[in-house]
This record gives structure tokens, sequence and C-alpha cells, in this order.
């Protein structure tokens, strides 16, 4: 079976993790598979297995192009180099599934846009493809009541090995003990909330960690409103910006704690990470994180709270708890549902 998986970015954002890592998945289950993806740079964010055909489509940056511009002109660019000659294509996201009408579409969360192009491209990408996957019931469950679409569910995978033998030793030699989110500064990642939380903390001897920030759109004012509170907080924490694939697991299995307060999210692939590399978990309450991390992430009555918690408060059978919960989402098995949807499709 010939696959194409279509995605907007070589940069690690969520989406684009899950292209790569399914691709390969895919190539190993015997499918012939090519990841078609826009990129100002020449090659993906980390090396990919051979067996994956890779096709690059140039996207320089425009200065002074607005998000809504951008996209629409992302569209367009990948529309025009696309060239179908596959049983199945597979659309990741908004902008893939405007490219390609005809294809499998997952849909990893559900975005509440209001510029009038993004909303358009928004429900484009819903209501046009022929079939759709969500990567969690409480997603499927959205498009079901707001589309009256019926998703099939396929959670996403870990790489539980690279995540559960990660040392975090210089990480912690570096920094102290500290508390890490991933994802960036960002209004969907919860980044006030978390400062407001972490400075209500009052753990001075804690650092906040704040890794990753790659995204299509523009946050330069969400980040100064960011830093602004920051600084009358009197918190001061490190932001790294992205880190690379090789360094990734040995920062999240340093943290004392990993703090995911999401205020939208369609799976939660970092935090399950976190739960491989065997550190306490803290999320904000939504339903997508009951349905996957029940018992074994922190929830508490307020994420201040949570976070104490997890950072005074030892809790081994948690913690292995959690272990094991990540290692049963496995990118083999993600993959053979793939396959098994993908023929019932063709």
């Amino acid at each position: 079976m010939k696959i194409a998986l279509l995605t907007y970015s070589t940069k690690p954002r969520g989406g684009v993790v899950h292209t790569l890592a399914l691709a390969e998945a895919l190539a190993a289950e015997g499918a012939d598979v090519t990841v078609w993806t826009l990129g100002r740079d020449a090659s993906f964010f980390r090396p990919v297995d051979p067996a994956v055909s890779l096709r690059l489509v140039p996207f320089p940056e425009v200065e002074g192009e607005g998000v809504g511009p951008r996209i629409l002109r992302s569209i367009s660019v990948l529309r025009d180099a696309f060239t179908d000659s596959y049983d199945i294509v597979h659309a990741q996201d908004c902008i893939s599934a405007n490219a390609y009408a005809h294809c499998v579409r997952t849909v990893h969360h559900i975005d509440n846009f209001t510029t009038p192009e993004l909303a358009e491209c928004h429900e484009r990408a819903i209501v046009r493809p022929f079939a759709h996957i969500c990567v969690s019931a409480a997603v499927a469950a959205e498009l079901s009541s707001g589309w009256g679409i019926n998703a099939t569910v396929i959670p996403n995978g870990v790489d539980y090995a690279r995540f559960a033998s990660a040392d975090g030793t210089s990480w912690r030699s570096r920094l102290g003990r500290y508390v890490l989110t991933v994802g960036g500064i960002e209004p969907r990642k919860g980044s006030l909330e978390l400062l407001e939380a972490y400075a209500e903390l009052g753990m001075p001897d804690v650092q906040l960690v704040i890794a990753g920030g790659e995204t299509l759109f523009d946050y330069r004012d969400y980040r100064a409103a960011w830093e602004k509170r920051a600084a009358s907080l009197g918190c001061s924490p490190v932001v790294l910006g992205p880190v690379s694939h090789e360094v990734l697991p040995s920062l999240v299995a340093g943290a004392s704690a990993f703090v995911f307060p999401s205020t939208k999210e369609g799976f939660g692939l970092a935090a399950m990470e976190a739960l491989a590399a065997g550190v306490p978990l803290v999320v904000s309450d939504l339903p997508v994180f009951r349905e996957l991390f029940g018992s074994v992430a922190l929830f508490g009555p307020s994420l201040t709270f949570a976070m104490r918690s997890a950072l005074t408060v030892p809790d081994p059978e948690r913690i292995q708890a959690g272990r094991s919960l990540a290692a049963g989402y496995t990118w083999k098995a993600a993959a053979q549902r793939h396959l098994s949807l993908y023929s019932s499709l063709t």
C-alpha cells in the first residue's frame, strides 16, 4: 500500500513529531510511505528512518507576512507541489487537509480561530476529508457533537525506551531542582496560568523551566505580556526555546515534576513522555487528560496545589503506574490500527 502523510513543517511541533513516528512505524509494517511537508530547512528536526521517503517542499519566509496570508500561501504551495500517486493520502493538520481535500484527516485538537481565513481553513479541513481519525475519545466527541462526524480513535504511540532510559543528572547539576513544561510560551499551553501558579508556589529553590516554542502563529504580544507579568511577580523562569531531539529526554528525566497546563490538547504526547521518564506529572483539568492519565497524573484543586504535592510528597506507586501507562502506547500498535483503517477505505 502506498501512503502519503502530509504535514506542514520540519519543526518539532506535536503534529510533526506524530507524523514522523507514524511514518516510521508504518514503514516497519511493510507500507510504502512518503512524508510530504513544507520547509524552510533542508531536513527535519531529527533524522528519519531511510525506509520513509521524504518530499520537502521549499517554503521561503516572506518578511512582514501575517499569519492569515502565510497559511493561505502554505496551502497553495503544498497543493501545487503535491503529486497524487498514492492509495491513501493522510493529512495531519489544517494546512495539508486544505491542500488535498480527498484525504484521511487526523484531527489532533479543535481550534477556535477568530480570523476569517483561519476559521474557514479550519472548517474546510474538518468537513472535506472523507474519513477522520482522532488521537483521543475526547476530541472524537467534539467532532461528533459539533459536526456529526464519527471519527476513528487511534491514540498516539510513545517512544518509551528513549525516555525511560534517559539520565537527567547533567540537567539537575546545571539547574538544580526544576519543574519543566514543554511547548513554549503561548495561550494554548497555559503559559500565563503556569507562571501565576509557580509564583504562588513560593519555592525559590525550584526553577521553572520552559522548553519548545516552534509555532505557525505570532505570539509576540502574548510573550510580551508573559514577560511583563513574570517581572511583576519577581519570577525569572529559564526559557530554553526549542531543544534538540537528542537532548529532550535527559531534560525531561532531570525534572522534579513535569507540568502541562494546556487549555486545549488532543493527547498530550509530551506529558506521556514525562511519565515514561518516571517524572511526576501535573496537568490541567481537561476531559482529555482525565481520559488518558486518570489517577497517574495530579490534577488537584489548583495547579499550585498539585505542583506542591508533586514536589513534596513522593509517590513511587504513582510513578510506576505512569511508566506502565506510557509503555502501553506503542507506535507499532498505532501503525497497525492505521493500516487496518486504510485497508477498509481502499
